[in-house]
């Protein structure tokens, strides 16, 4: 397995706007496209304005196919473009690819 952490700054005011887009939608949509969101997490500084998920992929090849899958669906392009009406909601994104190791038993 390689875990994505996906890193968003978020432009100042869409924070909850960008939670619902996730609760309401895209969530649903990473499911159909059989990714898996490991968990959600806000920066504990709200002025940095940053929400960070991580994504559980089998390899990096399983990642891309899903990705592009997910970025070409309809309902996905028609979510964004209605979410994003009153201007777009993630600033930059950034991605951190990591694997586990076996310092430690689960």
């Amino acid at each position: 397995m390689i875990y994505e952490l996906r890193i968003y700054d978020i432009h100042p005011g869409k924070m909850q706007a960008i939670l619902d887009r996730f609760k309401d939608h895209v969530i649903g949509l990473f499911t159909k496209h059989n990714m898996k969101i490991v968990q959600f997490w806000e920066d504990l500084d709200e002025t940095n304005n940053r929400l960070y998920y991580l994504v559980e992929h089998t390899d990096m090849e399983t990642r891309n196919l899903h990705y592009d899958r997910f970025r070409n669906d309809p309902e996905w392009l028609e979510v964004r473009w209605l979410s994003e009406l009153d201007g777009p909601l993630v600033k930059k994104q950034e991605s951190i690819y990591m694997k586990t190791t076996a310092l430690i038993e689960n």
